[in-house]
């Protein structure tokens, strides 16, 4: 049995989003396909997604400097907390699914906080003297991405690009994309979304 991490970066439903809708397929599909497999959701925009910000560095270096969890402030306790859970929930998936739209180039804001909430050195990653070495070895991801314009012709598509390197620098060993590009246009919107429903549909299967 595998756990499949289900990650939505959409503050829309199923219905009101094209790469919603081609994520939902997918797991239907999948969910059908791999019946004893467990899929966990995590909708960021309905989940707590700490920032970087001054209470997670401050308790990050007091960590490191020796103190324990319980000497930190609320607020760095609470924060760090949730960044470990949030990154343990990670590496306990097999499998990664993202979904997200493309907004002024790139994905939203939320899911770059995602990002940096689980590229942890120790956890995800691991710095040595020979160079940085992603220690997620054992996943497989899969992006499924949305956007206005046809961007991977043009040299505007940042956020697959991006989420590529991420993965890569965390060590995932194998990376799909399901592209719905060029819903701007809405004549050929349908045929568009339909053509990457039928991409979930054949990925599902052997995901």
């Amino acid at each position: 049995m595998s756990t499949v991490l289900y990650v939505t970066a959409h503050p829309l439903a199923v219905g009101d989003s094209h790469s919603m809708t081609v994520g939902q397929q997918f797991i239907e599909t999948y969910s059908k396909a791999h019946p004893t497999d467990e899929i966990v959701h995590l909708n960021l925009y309905k989940a707590d997604i700490p920032q970087l910000d001054e209470d997670v560095l401050t308790g990050w270096n007091q960590l490191k400097g020796g103190q324990s969890l319980e000497q930190l402030s609320a607020g760095s306790q609470a924060k760090v907390t949730r960044l470990n859970e949030l990154v343990d929930q990670f590496l306990a998936a097999d499998k990664i699914v993202i979904v997200n739209p493309v907004w002024n180039f790139l994905f939203p804001p939320v899911l770059k906080a995602y990002i940096d909430a689980i590229c942890i050195p120790g956890k995800t990653v691991k710095y040595t003297p020979q160079g940085i070495f992603g220690l997620a070895t054992d996943k497989k991801l899969l992006h499924i991405q949305a956007s206005g314009s046809v961007l991977t012709k043009t040299g505007l598509e940042f956020s697959h690009q991006y989420l590529s390197a991420v993965a890569n620098f965390m060590g995932i060993p194998s990376i799909e994309v399901i592209y719905i590009e060029g819903t701007g246009s809405r004549d050929q919107a349908p045929l568009i979304k339909e053509k990457a429903i039928q991409q979930a549909f054949e990925l599902a299967a052997r995901f």
